[in-house]
């Protein structure tokens, strides 16, 4: 996206529960009877997976200095390994030294649907503490169907421009249907040029392919540090792998045992509470463009911007006109990161003045949409991923209808579009194969969960509900604002987790930093 770097690629993809804004919900969980097994010993490896563990792999230059990639093959359907591969992308960058090398260090940013290859590269591998990329290897995996694994895609470049701009707040039955005709146009788009890998980019299946690559790469145990949604998968990795886990940090913690309407009424919340803190920093300030009294008037003025939006969009220095869905995408897209809080206060300006192309260019980040019209996979993956994940939050608009006020009392800001956003799931053309349940992994190695008080994305709540349910969880709090905490300026939380990492020491429960 183009200008991720400024969002902290935008706190770690996204969010990793946060694509709600154009109907994509935060990946949740996967089926019960899956998610656990005993912890000794570890499980063996199934006759049919045995050529896939015994692979080799082929490492090569990237193209990016100092790093290398390969491919590795992965059974399609897990039930049946006989019934053709799937290609996955994979790249390192090895242990710089000094100091004895740990292992393996995986990273996954979130989405679901990020790019854990560009993660890596673009931060994970040259922006983590010198002395973590001294003694591991920094590795990553596109996860099944994104970017360069097999990546799912839905909708050519107009397509999604046209997806992106459809109200998300219907006032009469014409624009409902308008919404579901474009849920139905999305998912049947997914059918249409990816029905092949749709049944197979389930969390469970890409945790599965976690345990190979740990295994070709000459690991015992998994290193892992998951952001977002990222933290579901490396939780459901220990659920099904517990003696397998090393050093799991789950960062931006998710709560699989939340079904879709939970967590969507809960997001909804906790985007609530970053723009209730935007607003405050906001309105101390004289050129605030939500206005100097309260957070209150602040609220009230976004309500009316997006109001005016809905009426009448406004231009932008683009082909495109600046709608309330991408208004709003765009104010989402800055309650990730507070170091992205300036940036929203002249884009704010800017379209109160007419001008809507700063708004655009954050919800174009969000979407990760490209200068030239095309987009990445992101919210292809997402959408195809939680979709499979767990049941659809709504089946129908009437259901939506009947949950509004709920939303609204979440957020009287945000509260309809994200409701109405949580209807997308009712169209896929695949059934899920999850739902949502306790993540205990019994007998795994101490899991450092972190939690953001004032986190968007993934409420506090919970990762303390996360480090409750691991039997070995242990709960580090970042007292502060914006997604995820790992490497964004407290040394307090840094210095905890380097000190998990390199010494297997976790924190003290209930260690709080800010």
């Amino acid at each position: 996206m183009n200008t991720r770097r400024s969002l902290r690629i935008l706190a770690t993809t996204l969010g990793a529960a946060g694509l709600l804004i154009s109907g994509c919900t935060s990946g949740s969980s996967t089926s019960a009877s899956s998610s656990e097994s005993s912890a000794s010993p570890a499980p063996a490896v199934p006759a049919g997976l045995k050529p896939y563990y015994a692979q080799q792999l082929k490492w090569r230059d990237c193209g990016v200095e100092g790093f290398q990639c390969t491919t590795m093959e992965a059974p399609l359907d897990y039930g049946k390994p006989d019934n053709g591969d799937i290609k996955l992308a994979v790249s390192r960058k090895k242990a710089t030294g000094p100091g004895k090398r740990i292992g393996s260090l995986l990273v996954n940013p979130g989405g679901p649907g990020g790019s854990a290859i560009e993660y890596l590269q673009s931060y994970a591998a040259v922006g983590y503490p010198a002395q973590v990329r001294a003694r591991y290897d920094m590795v990553a995996i596109d996860p099944r169907g994104v970017a360069r694994s097999a990546p799912v895609v839905c909708l050519t470049g107009p397509q999604m421009d046209t997806y992106t701009q459809v109200d998300q707040t219907p006032d009469d039955s014409g624009e409902v249907t308008g919404l579901g005709d474009a849920y139905k146009k999305f998912a049947s788009g997914c059918e249409e040029r990816s029905g092949e890998i749709l049944p197979h980019v389930s969390t469970v299946e890409t945790a599965r392919d976690m345990d190979m690559l740990r295994a070709l790469l000459g690991d015992e145990k998994l290193h892992y540090v998951g952001a977002s949604y990222g933290t579901f998968l490396g939780a459901t990795y220990a659920g099904l792998f517990p003696a397998r886990v090393g050093r799991l940090v789950l960062d931006g913690a998710m709560d699989p045992s939340l079904d879709a309407v939970e967590l969507n009424r809960d997001q909804t919340a906790g985007f609530e509470t970053a723009f209730q803190a935007f607003a405050a920093d906001c309105v101390k300030k004289a050129d605030c463009p939500l206005g100097t009294t309260s957070t209150a008037d602040a609220a009230t003025r976004l309500k009316r911007l997006f109001a005016d939006l809905d009426a009448r969009p406004i231009a932008t220095g683009d082909s495109r006109r600046l709608t309330e869905s991408l208004g709003t995408t765009g104010v989402i897209a800055a309650m990730y990161d507070e170091s992205a809080w300036p940036q929203l206060r002249e884009a704010l300006a800017g379209a109160q003045k007419g001008d809507g192309s700063g708004l655009l260019a954050l919800s174009d980040s969000y979407y990760e949409r490209r200068p030239n019209g095309t987009y990445a996979n992101l919210m292809f993956a997402n959408a195809a991923v939680n979709c499979l994940d767990q049941p659809p939050a709504f089946a129908d608009a009437e259901a939506v209808t009947r949950a509004v006020p709920g939303f609204e009392k979440a957020s009287p800001v945000f509260g309809k579009a994200f409701a109405w956003a949580a209807l997308n799931c009712a169209a896929w053309p695949v059934p899920p194969t999850g739902t949502p349940h306790r993540i205990e992994a019994k007998g795994a190695a101490p899991i450092v969960v972190v939690g953001t008080t004032r986190d968007p994305a993934t409420p506090y709540k919970w990762a303390q509900s996360l480090a409750d349910q691991l039997s070995s969880g242990i709960l580090l709090t970042y007292q502060g604002d914006g997604h995820t905490a790992y490497g964004r300026g407290s040394d307090c939380i840094d210095t905890a987790i380097n000190t998990y990492l390199l010494e297997g020491t976790p924190p003290a429960e209930g260690k709080k930093c800010s």
